[in-house]
Order: structure tokens, then sequence, then C-alpha cells
């Protein structure tokens, strides 16, 4: 099957940001990078669950398991690429310590600390809280940066924020005796996996400072992709950074927003595909789109999903982005021809 046709904007492809984390974000990367050289992607740092959570407890680090599975992603295709793809997801399986690590999340965190040996937090002879959180940052990005060389990744990866965050939800129906009283539910594993119904996210710190890579790509952007993706957890906590929703605002870019192909057990269990749509406005009202990717086969009412689409100003595009299986799992070679076409249009 031959690779979809780039756009003329940019040798190379047009400059493409996408947002998200896990597996989502993965699966857009896949069909991304082949329409594009110039790829970014901007990844959720909440995780606080299995190898991640542990790592993120015991050395105060951001979660590598999302950043690490962006950077699988865009590895080659070739021999080079698809072992180091393999590596970087492997994971330990013993009785011992090392047991559900992935060798992806040590070695990123074993750069963070090199680097960390190698330039202090704090600049010299200053105690500005402000310097050692650039500092931190420039580490993180730096490590990133690093282990996306070895990998000969077709991309950037950047985290979204430079701090750990810790995500809460108001969820109601956890209480059989009262299912319409609403209680605080924190941390990313625990919201994603809850028997209630998700009713709003927030972030912990309120205001995180963005990474200001991340900002400047999607400021620079000609494409910006938000989506697919465990909705509340890692698709929507992206405008809930305030630096970073300011550049999605104000970016000249086209907004793409690829809705799942399924309701998520947890997060968005008996959503429609307009109720994803409903949300997002709702924590960003402010928030124009310009097109809204959802696959056909896994639409049953489409008059609704275009009123809600309509409401967010943008356009709706209705294409087979599926596994011809009937899996609710996104096909990148489809994916990146409907990309392919809404970035050069």
């Amino acid at each position: 099957m031959s690779s979809p046709q780039v756009s003329p904007q940019t040798p190379g492809g047009p400059k493409v940001v996408a947002l998200g984390g896990g597996h989502g974000l993965s699966a857009s990367l896949s069909a991304l990078r082949q329409v594009t050289e110039h790829l970014t992607a901007v990844v959720t740092v909440a995780d606080d669950g299995g190898s991640s959570g542990r790592l993120r407890s015991e050395f105060g680090v951001l979660p590598p398991g999302d950043l690490r599975q962006a950077l699988a992603a865009l590895c080659g295709d070739d021999e080079w690429g698809r072992t180091w793809a393999e590596v970087l997801q492997h994971r330990f399986a013993s009785d011992g310590e090392l047991s559900g690590h992935a060798v992806g999340n040590l070695l990123i965190v074993a750069l963070w600390e090199r680097l960390a040996q190698r330039s202090p937090g704090v600049v010299p002879g200053t105690s500005d809280a402000a310097a050692a959180a650039g500092a931190a940052t420039d580490r993180h990005v730096a490590g990133l940066d690093w282990v996306a060389r070895l990998l000969g990744a077709r991309g950037r990866v950047l985290p979204m924020c430079a701090v750990p965050l810790r995500i809460t939800a108001q969820v109601e129906g956890l209480d059989p005796e009262n299912p319409a009283l609403v209680r605080t539910v924190r941390g990313q594993s625990e919201v994603a996996s809850t028997p209630g119904r998700v009713r709003s996210v927030a972030l912990e710190p309120p205001d995180p400072p963005a990474c200001p890579e991340a900002v400047a790509a999607v400021r620079e952007a000609d494409g910006v992709v938000l989506g697919p993706g465990s909705w509340f957890t890692s698709v929507l906590v992206h405008l809930l950074v305030p630096e970073l929703a300011t550049a999605l605002h104000e970016t000249k870019a086209r907004r793409i927003l690829t809705l799942n192909l399924a309701p998520q057990a947890g997060e968005t269990r008996g959503f429609s595909p307009e109720r994803h749509l409903e949300v997002l406005a709702a924590h960003a009202p402010d928030l124009r789109v310009d097109v809204v990717v959802a696959d056909d086969a896994f639409v049953a009412d489409h008059p609704a999903l275009v009123d809600a689409t309509t409401r967010l100003g943008a356009e709706l595009v209705m294409a087979d982005v599926a596994w011809t299986d009937g899996s609710p799992k996104h096909d990148p070679q489809r994916l990146a021809r409907v990309y392919a076409k809404v970035l050069s249009s």
C-alpha cells in the first residue's frame, strides 16, 4: 500500500503537533509520520500507576510511560527502528523489584538523572525558583531528545508540562444508595477506571507551567491534532494547561479533533460521539475546532454528530479509519490518508 501524499506547504510536509497520551496518541503518531517529516508529540504527564507511577514517586520526575509510548510510535519501520521500539516497550517480568518496569521508562529516567548531575537545577549564585523550574524543564526535554536520537525517531516528543500533574475528577454514581451524589476522585489511574460517570476533570496544581517548547510548537504549526485517546485523562487535560490552551486558541494551524471509535470503559462508558464533543466544549468553551474526524461505521446517528460538530464551528469528516477486523482501533494507513487530505485542504 502506497503512503499518502504530503502537503506541499513545507518541504517534507506540514508542521504538525499531535497532543494526547497512551495508545491514542500512538495511533495518531503512527499515521502522521507517514504524512510529514515535521512532527511533534505533546504528551500528558499525569500518569500515576504502574511503572510510571513508581518512578514518579521514587525519583520525583515526570511519569515517563506516555512519553515512552510516543517515542516508540515514532521509530522507523526498518530493522533499527523496529528493534528499538520493541526494546523500549519491553517489560521485565520477575519476582523482583524490576518486575513491571518498562525498559524505556528506565532509560528515560536514567538520562534525566544524568543530565541533572551535569547541570544542577538552580542557576549558580541564585535561588530563583523560576530558574530552577526552567532548568528542570530543559533537562526533561534534553533527555527525551537524546532518546529520540538513539532511536532514530521521526519526530520530537515533548511533555505538555514542566511538572508532574495530578488529575482530579467529579464523578457521580459511585454511591448505589445515592446515585446523584458527586464525589471527587483523584489520580489518573483511579479516574480512568472509575465505575461512576465522570462529569468533569481538573488538574493539580491548577495552573501548571507549560513546556515552552510545546507552546512554541503549537503556535508555529500548520496542523494540530487532538485525540484519539482516553477522553478525560489524555485529551481534555491539554486544554486545562493555561499557556497551552492559549496557544491552541491563537495558533493559525488547522485544529483537527479525532474521535474515538468506541466509548471507553470507565471514563466514557455510554458516551455517544456527540457527547465527546459536548464535554470538550464544556472544558474549553472558547476553543475553535476546524475539523472533526469520525469513523462512519462507529457513528449510529449522523445528524446528532453533525449538530454537535457545527456548534464547535467545525467540519465533520466521515471516513473509514478503523481496522477492517471490526475492532475499535485506528488503522494507521487509513488514518494517514484522512490526515493528508485534511492537512492539504
